[in-house]
């Protein structure tokens, strides 16, 4: 477990070469490591939240020219003294300056370490320090919407806003407890009724959040698949808008899958481009492909079936395919988009006609010339999103708060069953706790050691 009494030190820039490399220190003796190696202004009488320009030295060597940044605790990031040291961004810089750190007393930081400080002091709960992983692990402006609401305290406010209700009426329940064989009743079962359904509603909307907050914070897989030669590699390239798979008119050219990422309306989609998949070949190679891209449509979130509407003006076989293939998505629960390609030359005509009893879930493209690319997009979205990420409020992105959702629902239930079926208010009074106990559990109000460790080990080394 993390030791908390002493001062950590820790490179907070990613590795690689830089303008700027930024090395924090956090504890009691944050400032007085770094005024023992640096040459300037006294950095012990200097006020908060200053910044000051100097030489970090080794002795009468000039190690490098630094600013330095001042924060006296509480008034900081982890509550504590914390100074932010800004070198010139050379490996070897960083490496000279973090050893005089060491050899003057403080200890490397783990992953995490300067949050969970300012969790434990205070200045954060468990669900803000967890919005600030998510933050800096964001790659879409809906990831960052989410995690910034949350970093603010929008969902800690949701929550907090729960356990006070139910705090109040669980100890108007205890309270009875102290009168039994008094017969009073200073909890109104009528209001707390009706506080129930209302707390049941409101974390099933947020447990509800969760397939959208999944899909937002970790993107969504869509594979390509079809028969050879349908396109799926020129789709590829009509949705990235560069030439990223080779493209050739020989079936079969794809022969591994090739996955690249798409931002839509700020939510990432890794799109996977297949190997066509036919009924018969004899080339290993094929094989191999073939079953690598029924693995990727297995694993993923979403299936673009692309099929070949010029085949399908040839022969009813193929546009029969098409229709059995989408019996069987909707059998097997798959979320998909028939898609059929080289609509400019197969005719409008033939496409609306063909289709028309499956045109629901049927959009006509042309990849090769980008024609309804855009729709082909918009589609895509509306199908994982489905108006959900203009939503203001909470969206919840982390799989740990949506199990404890869950618990929160399940002792939701039995309050509400106890109440239906008379039960004794110490009975309820125990459900009550339980869901008091799975809220606290995700704000970090009740924790442990173990928890704690495991959730700040995931985070990046500096913050």
């Amino acid at each position: 477990m993390f030791n908390l009494n002493d001062t950590i030190v820790a490179i907070s820039t990613p590795p690689g070469e830089g303008a700027i490399g930024v090395i924090r220190l956090s504890g009691n003796d944050a400032i007085a490591i770094v005024n023992s190696t640096f040459k300037g202004k006294d950095l012990t009488k200097q006020a908060t939240h200053t910044l000051h320009f100097g030489k970090i030295v080794d002795g009468q060597t000039i190690v490098d020219e630094v600013v330095v940044s001042l924060y006296n605790g509480p008034k900081s990031y982890t509550g504590e003294d914390v100074v932010e040291v800004s070198c010139h961004g050379s490996d070897y810089v960083l490496q000279q300056v973090m050893n005089l750190c060491f050899a003057n007393g403080a200890r490397m930081a783990r992953p995490g370490e300067f949050t969970l400080r300012a969790f434990m002091k205070g200045k954060m709960d468990l669900t803000q320090a967890e919005a600030v992983a998510d933050l800096i692990a964001s790659h879409s402006a809906t990831a960052h919407k989410a995690a910034i609401h949350n970093l603010r305290g929008g969902f800690s406010e949701d929550l907090k806003e729960m356990r006070e209700q139910l705090i109040q009426f669980s100890a108007l329940i205890e309270l009875e407890l102290d009168f039994s064989q008094e017969d009073v009743e200073f909890a109104d079962r009528t209001k707390f009724y009706e506080l129930i359904n209302r707390l049941t509603h409101a974390t099933q909307q947020l447990a509800d959040s969760f397939r959208l907050g999944n899909v937002i914070k970790n993107g969504v897989s869509v594979a390509i698949i079809g028969r050879p030669n349908a396109g799926k590699s020129t789709l590829l390239n009509a949705l990235l808008n560069e030439e990223r798979a080779i493209v050739s008119d020989i079936a079969g050219t794809t022969r591994d899958t090739i996955e690249e990422a798409l931002n839509i309306n700020g939510i990432l989609f890794r799109l996977i481009d297949t190997a066509g998949i036919r009924e018969h070949s004899v080339d290993v190679i094929e094989l191999q492909g073939m079953e690598r891209s029924m693995e990727a449509m297995n694993k993923a979130d979403v299936v673009v079936y692309l099929f070949d509407l010029v085949e399908s003006r040839k022969s009813e076989a193929e546009t029969e395919r098409v229709k059995e293939q989408r019996e069987t998505f909707d059998a097997n629960g798959v979320k998909y988009l028939l898609v059929g390609n080289k609509a400019d030359e197969a005719g409008e005509t033939h496409a609306r006609e063909a289709f028309k009893d499956i045109r629901d879930k049927t959009l006509f493209i042309s990849a090769k010339n980008k024609d309804n690319i855009t729709g082909l997009k918009q589609a895509l979205y509306n199908l994982v999103a489905q108006g959900q990420v203009k939503q203001e409020g909470t969206i919840v992105t982390n799989a740990r708060h949506y199990g404890a959702l869950q618990e929160v629902l399940k002792s939701l239930h039995d309050i509400k069953d106890g109440m239906d079926n008379n039960i004794p208010g110490d009975l309820i009074s125990l459900d009550i706790r339980r869901c008091l106990y799975y809220l606290g559990e995700i704000t970090g109000e009740v924790t442990t050691e173990d928890k704690l460790d495991y959730i700040f080990s995931k985070f990046c080394i500096g913050k």
